[in-house]
């Protein structure tokens, strides 16, 4: 069982899929395509898949339902972002303890020349007339100060000089960088009190995992753009998505993070996120998909839960993009481009591009034959995931 509480919520909506579908490891293994030893790990939590699609696979042989593929789906980015985290601890870690050995390794070297020269003074030897009396005792000298030791105390006090220096110079950088400059202008900077993002109170970066005001904020900008998203404070799933997709549309690289360039968007930015119903979706999809109407709604509804501007990042660094999530490698085919694949129209459009290739949902299997099971009746309702 893991520690992490993220990947163990993770891990345990696996296993009852598993237990309920009534398959065992080998039968899974055969039919998601994955390695039996892979699924143990997935489902005893000890290992987080760094791609979606092949929880996605698991779950949709498991006969997962709609709503269970975007309960996995948010388990998946929460276990795979804390997975990210802790492996970053862990390097810092090991990084801080290289660095107190070295310097361990340094003061004992120079304890030790300063031993070897204290047992050179030591030993220096005696002149031959040491027993004779002086007949003329001269005053004993004055003592001064070992060079060896002043120079060390030099020493100490230039090192202690720079380091104080250096944290001082961090410390003024982050206070310029959390601070914002002027109050208002070109830059889309505002003050503190009507720009809550550019105050002290919120980070250079606002990311998945935060949960605060800051993160709040975000959310309210984008609501008020239009975007279908919860103002509740939480940077999960659906914020990140929400967060690239405007990104793409404001024309800002879409990391999924909000840094300056993002802040100043979302305040000055005439963006807007409004997209179509999802009954306007169902209805747009069968008029492209003639031949096979439910299905293509159904595919539609597994890939992006009807949402034009759902966006699935994997860890390897590619997207997937809109209504029936058009892979990066396909865009490029396609001529396409991420803009592009928001619009539900030319989504829409590609996907029956693709689909008349073979003439079938080949570039989608795994919804294919999850939308074959899928009642005609369960495609007039989809709930949005959040």
């Amino acid at each position: 069982m893991s520690e992490c509480p993220e990947t163990e919520r993770f891990a345990a909506l696996l296993r009852a899929l598993k237990s309920r579908s009534g398959l065992s490891y080998e039968a899974l293994a055969k039919k998601s395509g994955l390695a039996g030893s892979t699924l143990h790990r997935y489902c005893r939590g000890t290992s987080v898949p760094q791609d979606y699609g092949s929880v996605h696979r698991l779950a949709t042989v498991c006969g997962a339902t709609p709503e269970e593929l975007r309960t996995l789906h948010r388990l998946w980015a929460l276990a795979d972002a804390a997975r990210t985290a802790a492996a970053g601890a862990e390097e810092a870690e090991a990084e801080a303890v290289a660095v107190s050995g070295q310097g361990t390794g340094q003061e004992a070297e120079e304890e030790e020349t300063e031993q070897e020269a204290e047992a050179e003074r030591e030993g220096e030897t005696v002149p031959d007339n040491a027993g004779e009396p002086d007949p003329d005792p001269e005053p004993a000298p004055t003592l001064r100060p070992d060079p060896r030791s002043r120079r060390h105390r030099l020493r100490t006090s230039v090192v202690t000089a720079a380091i104080v220096a250096a944290l001082s110079v961090s410390a003024w950088a982050l206070y310029g960088a959390r601070t914002p400059s002027g109050s208002g202008g070109a830059d889309g900077r505002g003050s503190g009190d009507d720009r809550p993002l550019f105050s002290a109170n919120c980070p250079p970066v606002i990311a998945m995992g935060e949960h605060d005001e800051c993160v709040r904020e975000v959310q309210r900008l984008l609501h008020a753009k239009g975007a279908d998203i919860g103002v509740d404070g939480s940077f999960g799933p659906q914020t990140l998505r929400r967060v690239t997709a405007f990104q793409v549309l404001a024309g800002i690289q879409p990391n999924g993070v909000v840094e300056e360039p993002t802040k100043k968007a979302l305040y000055a930015s005439r963006v807007r996120m409004s997209v179509w119903s999802q009954e306007k979706v169902r209805q747009r999809v069968r008029e492209v998909f003639p031949e096979a109407p439910d299905k293509a709604v159904a595919i539609a509804d597994c890939q992006s839960f009807l949402d034009p501007l759902h966006i699935l990042p994997n860890t390897n660094g590619t997207r997937n993009w809109g209504l029936f999530q058009i892979s990066d490698a396909r865009l490029r085919e396609l001529g396409g481009t991420p803009r592009q694949a928001l619009d539900p129209e030319w989504n829409i459009q590609a996907a029956r591009r693709l689909w008349s290739e073979d003439r079938d949902f080949g570039d989608w299997p795994h919804c294919a034959r999850a939308a074959e099971a899928t009642p005609a009746a369960s495609l007039t309702a989809t709930p949005t995931p959040r």
